[in-house]
């Protein structure tokens, strides 16, 4: 009889090889799903950052002479894959009025035209366009006081 391994044996170290490979296997395409969705969510952040701030120009550059100001505002990414909706919860001004919105007129000119704000940004939904690759649906709300 020669000495090594019998099949048995063979067929044991083959299983047990093979689980290693599946486990290693899980846990690194965990990790690539979870490096995927915080890029995303990064790239929606500096989204919201840049919305914000072209809401505000939006704000700033509105004519209000007929006593209305803007309240709502809607952006989407120039790639198509976010889009953020703006609401102006409130107005702060002095003298002026806004028939449409809110608005708290104020006694101090230091305060004058700040709004408050609430901005939501979603992603666009990864199971109806493809082509975005996206990873899961991204969701960021923010609400700030802003002075345009």
């Amino acid at each position: 009889m020669r000495r090594g391994f019998g099949l048995p044996q063979v067929l044991l170290i083959i299983l047990f090889i093979g689980g290693i490979v599946t486990v290693t296997m899980r846990y690194a395409s965990l990790g690539a799903k979870h490096y995927a969705d915080a890029y995303t969510r990064e790239q929606a952040e500096l989204f919201m950052q840049s919305a914000t701030e072209a809401a505000l120009f939006r704000i700033s550059g509105y004519d209000r002479s007929a006593n209305t100001c803007l309240q709502f505002i809607n952006i989407s990414s120039s790639d198509g894959r976010f889009d953020a909706n703006i609401t102006v919860n409130r107005y702060y001004l002095v003298n002026e009025i806004c028939n449409n919105v809110n608005y708290t007129t104020i006694q101090t000119d230091d305060s004058h035209g700040m709004i408050d704000m609430t901005v939501i940004v979603t992603s666009k939904d990864p199971k109806l366009n493809p082509s975005l690759k996206l990873g899961n649906k991204v969701r960021l709300v923010r609400r700030s006081l802003q002075r345009p």
